[in-house]
């Protein structure tokens, strides 16, 4: 849960300016850059706590542990052992998975301070990553107590989710957007909202308790066939009369079948199946609600995302793909899962397909699929 740069630490206006620069870099997506204007702004402002806040918060959204400490470390040297620069080492322990050492250092940082949000905030990362809710919890409560914030109710929401009491989860997902600052705060509320949704479909179950292909759905929205574990791999011909079934099922009427990738034989059997025309890339329309289908998920082909994102656009048809390894946005409806082996051993189940392709939270929930 990545909140250091989030919070209020004594901010005014020049910090504001001379900030302007590095987020507008950060913001677009130029890390180099942002990072190396953070420094700048440090090495003239040392004293800006914001601006070493959201050098951090650079750095651990990409991952870079490492360096995160020891930025939490330059912070120590010039604030000493303050609340606040001892929440950024305590931050920068749980994204190196060194727990306990953060949670010592958060409470050494209470001491410092106990009324600082973002220390309340990261401790209650810390307990939740070591696996206790109930301390996770109280620590939030204390947090948004002290400033209420968007980052804390969703990681209360996360923790809740975790431990499969969604309608508690759903509610602090809906008081995060209540409480977003930002279009971009509101809409990563939204979705957890619409996954939340989705777990809370195999309640009592906790989301620990589901298998591979539930939880993919759970999470992304998108129907997988083979949900259930199985002893065998569904070959091209099993997943191809499952999907039958489930458009049966659905009422699905497409008007053309789209081929992306390799021609495979099982799409020529599909589209006689479905009645309609089998036609390459070119002949793609999205108006005819179409069924765009490939062997996988094609990142490196610019025609994938060019009509799967059509066809989101005009939420009209939907895209199938046989098999799915990773998160590759653009798939309605998956086969099976794979990973770098191959197909996993799973068991289709279009009963579950049926039930996820027409939950209200799901990818399809808002897309025509007739061509009526």
């Amino acid at each position: 849960m990545r909140t250091t740069a989030s919070y209020e630490l004594f901010p005014d206006a020049p910090s504001e300016r001379a900030m302007a620069r590095a987020r507008y870099l950060a913001r677009e997506g130029r890390v180099a850059d942002a990072e190396k204007a953070y420094r700048d702004l440090l090495a003239e402002h040392p004293d800006l706590k914001s601006g070493w806040a959201e050098c951090f918060e650079l750095l651990r959204g990409q991952g870079r542990k490492e360096d995160a400490l020891r930025l939490a470390d330059g912070a120590r040297a010039q604030f000493g052992d303050s609340a606040f620069s001892l929440a950024l080492k305590g931050a920068a322990l749980i994204e190196l998975e060194r727990y306990r050492e953060a949670l010592a250092t958060l409470e050494q940082a209470l001491d410092a301070d106990p009324d600082l949000a973002l220390v309340w905030h990261e401790l209650g990362y810390a307990a939740f990553r070591l696996g206790d809710r109930n301390r996770a919890l109280l620590a939030l409560d204390r947090a948004f107590g002290l400033e209420p914030h968007t980052e804390t109710l969703r990681l209360r929401g996360r923790i809740l989710r975790d431990a499969g009491r969604y309608q508690a989860a759903e509610v602090a997902y809906e008081g995060a957007a209540q409480a977003a600052e930002h279009a971009e705060q509101r809409a990563a509320a939204e979705r957890e909202i619409a996954v939340t949704q989705r777990y809370a479909f195999y309640s009592p179950r906790r989301p620990d308790e589901l298998t591979s292909g539930e939880r993919w759905f759970a999470e992304t929205g998108t129907v997988v066939l083979a949900s259930q574990e199985g002893t065998a791999v569904p070959d091209d011909a099993a997943i191809a009369a499952a999907f039958l079934d489930l458009a049966r099922d659905s009422g699905w009427r497409f008007g053309q079948v789209v081929t992306l990738g390799p021609a495979l034989l099982v799409w020529h059997t599909l589209a006689d199946a479905l009645r309609v025309p089998l036609v390459p890339t070119a002949s793609f329309e999205p108006a005819a609600c179409p069924l765009v289908v490939a062997q996988r998920p094609q990142p490196a082909d610019p025609r994938w995302s060019t009509i799967t994102a059509a066809v989101a656009e005009h939420a009209s048809g939907l895209v199938f793909v046989l098999e799915q390894g990773s998160l590759s946005p653009g798939a309605d409806v998956i086969g099976v899962l794979a990973d770098a082996d191959g197909r996993r051993p799973q068991r289709l189940n279009v009963a579950h397909a049926l039930s996820a392709a027409q939950h209200p939270a799901g990818r399809l929930s808002r897309r025509r699929l007739t061509t009526d």
